[in-house]
């Protein structure tokens, strides 16, 4: 055996990342039919209730042939979190391997899988009064100034967030106001508790190919009725533009052409857009996970390459 395989712990599960379109979902299927194994998504928007076309939600089908975990937690009008997550994915993982069998999270919410990968500080809990003042400030001063105010107190969360994040400005400046210490400081801080796992990155060699693949997969989201989706969800009323769930990519986008904003083509070429960036955001993330083995699944052999990283990991 190879003495480096020696030194490493054993995983405790298997993580699947890839950018957006890439196809991590259909090759975790397809080795689902050949391994013991039980997907566990990480998805920040899969976990909705209702969000099935534009989240490429696996179908009833698929999840009947191989069980799915963190889907349809929660309804769009309640919040998800990292931490959240990281909860949620150690119970999975723990039900999965007491069944004997292969925990596998497949997805492309970055934030979510460093989180699990390396530990999660203890941030305080959200505290809606001073979110609604950020917010009011927000929208009075813009959010550029509020960003400036955070560049003030805490320089090195300010260089990481841009001038637009009004989700993670207004966040950070919570954290301080809430507890007097800066984001980056606790984060520093924070004693890391990860979960060991093996992480296999979804890399697409060709960038031009990722993006035709994303926007080909848009256009199937819009003829499986994205719009009639979103739609509905406006209509229930107790939903709105700013909540988590409902910025995510592709929902923002139509949520903005059904209430006028944009025209059909400017909602499409927006939505294809994000999520371009999305991927490339995402392609960063993974290209900072040092210890994650690459594959490309534009590769004829990527379906073998990943059946056995995995089974090395599992002697």
């Amino acid at each position: 055996m190879d003495p480096a395989r020696l030194r490493r712990p054993r995983p405790q599960a298997f993580a699947l990342l890839g950018p957006t379109a890439s196809g991590k979902s259909r090759a975790a299927l397809q080795l689902a039919a050949e391994l013991p194994l039980e997907i566990v998504s990480v998805d920040s928007a899969q976990v909705y209730r209702g969000m099935d076309v534009g989240t490429a939600k696996p179908s009833a089908a698929e999840r009947a042939r191989v069980a799915h975990h963190l889907i349809d937690l929660l309804d769009p009008a309640q919040p998800y979190s990292a931490a959240r997550f990281v909860q949620d994915a150690r119970a999975a993982i723990a039900a999965v391997r007491s069944r004997g069998r292969l925990p596998l999270l497949v997805g492309g919410t970055m934030l979510y899988a460093k989180a699990l990968r390396e530990g999660l500080a203890e941030l305080p809990p959200a505290d809606p009064e001073l979110r609604e003042r950020l917010a009011q400030e927000g929208q009075r001063s813009g959010w550029p100034a509020l960003h400036a105010r955070l560049q003030a107190i805490d320089p090195a969360t300010a260089a990481r967030l841009s001038p637009a994040d009004s989700q993670r400005i207004q966040r950070a400046l919570e954290v301080w106001e809430l507890t007097g210490e800066t984001m980056s400081s606790l984060l520093q801080a924070a004693a890391a508790d990860p979960t060991a796992l093996a992480t296999i990155a979804w890399m697409p060699s060709d960038r031009a190919q990722l993006h035709r693949r994303i926007e080909e997969r848009f256009d199937s989201m819009l003829a499986a009725g994205l719009l009639d989706e979103v739609r509905a969800l406006r209509g229930r009323g107790d939903l709105g533009p700013g909540l988590p769930s409902m910025r995510s990519v592709g929902y923002r986008q139509a949520w903005e052409h059904l209430e006028g904003a944009t025209s059909f083509e400017e909602f499409r070429r927006a939505g294809i857009a994000a999520s371009r960036q999305l991927a490339k955001r995402q392609i960063t993330w993974l290209r900072s996970m040092r210890d994650a083995a690459v594959i490309d699944p534009l590769e004829p052999s990527a379906p073998e390459k990943l059946r056995a990283s995995i089974e090395s990991w599992s002697d």
